[in-house]
């Protein structure tokens, strides 16, 4: 590199009414579409017609966590009726650590319409200034680095008002797992990125225990797993808005190589990704939802929030949204189509003392 950088935790440093709701039916297809993890199984079904008993030999590998999210909060009064919204973390861990001190670089809510099978996604930011407890305010990826992902459903909820009760998390290791295995992806490097990848690949490497190397100047590459995770988690090259482009940019051409192997090839990649997921979803739901895949029809995707403004009170950089309820009142309209939306009490509140706080209108 032509500059030292100076790095923490992989991150180049910047100066400047818990209430208990009855589940609803779990949805398995998006949580699986997005990470392209269940996709995999749900691409073996349809091409192959492959045996029930075979797919669930093949979930039997997922971390199922049985137990799921049996004390997640939902704002008093709401509930999206006739969708299916499910939360997925990427996570910056081993596969092993998921709740060991880990964050979640990349945090997308799916909200499936379940009359019109209509898929949206949305990416919510992970600097987003958000209320985790009694108005106490810090950024979505450190509520999940603190308390896990129950807790980091429950802010969701609460400050976007949803009704989200099931995740599935991934971490670094299967996105450099999947682009290896599928012999990398061409992706366009500018002079800009050049002066952070390097941190993260080196980074990466540490944390998967997979090799690589440095990428020296601008151009055009084909990147292997590890250089590709970089290429996604830069943050400094704009926006957080624009890091979230660069990791749909790496899925989308990851799972556009990932439909073109032979079945063979998709058992291979199964086998050696599903270790690594850990999920809400039960093998049975996976199975009964993926058999109709072909009636889902993804069509938006789109960053949360809408709005927002630089906040920095001391040295560490939020994401804060200009006039909360406004931005959640957008996103009712774009999921839901609901052209009048009124806010919770609950949402109304938090919106408004995140602006007392943070003097942002």
């Amino acid at each position: 590199m032509d500059k030292e950088i100076q790095y923490r935790n992989g991150e180049p440093v910047r100066s400047i009414k818990k209430k208990k709701k009855k589940k609803k039916k779990k949805n398995v297809l998006l949580k699986l579409i997005f990470r392209f993890i269940m996709l995999l199984i749900i691409l073996i079904v349809i091409m192959t017609g492959i045996l029930v008993g075979y797919v669930y030999s093949k979930l039997s590998k997922l971390d199922y966590q049985e137990k799921g999210l049996e004390n997640v909060e939902i704002n008093e009064g709401v509930e999206n009726e006739g969708y299916l919204n499910i939360a997925l973390f990427g996570i910056d861990a081993r596969s092993n650590d998921y709740d060991s001190n880990s964050g979640s670089d990349a945090i997308m809510i799916v909200s499936i319409n379940q009359k019109t099978k209509e898929v949206k996604m949305v990416s919510v930011y992970r600097d987003s200034y958000l209320c985790y407890d009694n108005n106490q305010y810090t950024k979505l990826t450190d509520i999940y680095r603190k308390y896990g992902p129950e807790k980091t459903v429950s802010v969701l909820n609460k400050n976007l008002d949803l009704d989200i009760s099931e995740y599935v998390a991934i971490n670094f290791e299967v996105v450099a797992d999947v682009v290896n295995y599928v012999g990398g992806i061409q992706v366009d490097i500018s002079k800009a990125d050049i002066q952070y990848i390097n941190g993260y690949i080196k980074e990466n490497t540490k944390v998967t225990g997979i090799k690589s190397s440095y990428i020296t100047k601008a151009g055009t590459y084909n990147l292997d797993g590890i250089q590709a995770l970089a290429y996604a988690r830069i943050r400094y090259v704009g926006t957080d808005i624009n890091r979230t482009e660069r990791q749909r940019e790496v899925l989308t051409k990851a799972f556009d190589k990932v439909k073109k192997l032979s079945v063979a090839k998709l058992n291979g990649l199964v086998d050696e990704v599903l270790p690594k997921v850990k999920t809400t979803i039960s093998s049975s739901e996976i199975i009964s939802l993926a058999m109709g895949v072909t009636q889902y029809n993804i069509t938006t995707s789109t960053g949360f929030p809408y709005e927002w403004s630089d906040y920095q009170p001391a040295d560490v950089y939020y994401l804060a949204p200009r006039n909360l309820e406004e931005n959640v009142k957008k996103l009712h309209k774009e999921l839901f189509a609901e052209e009048e939306y009124k806010v919770s009490n609950e949402l109304n509140k938090i919106s408004n003392n995140l602006m007392t706080k943070t003097g942002i209108k």
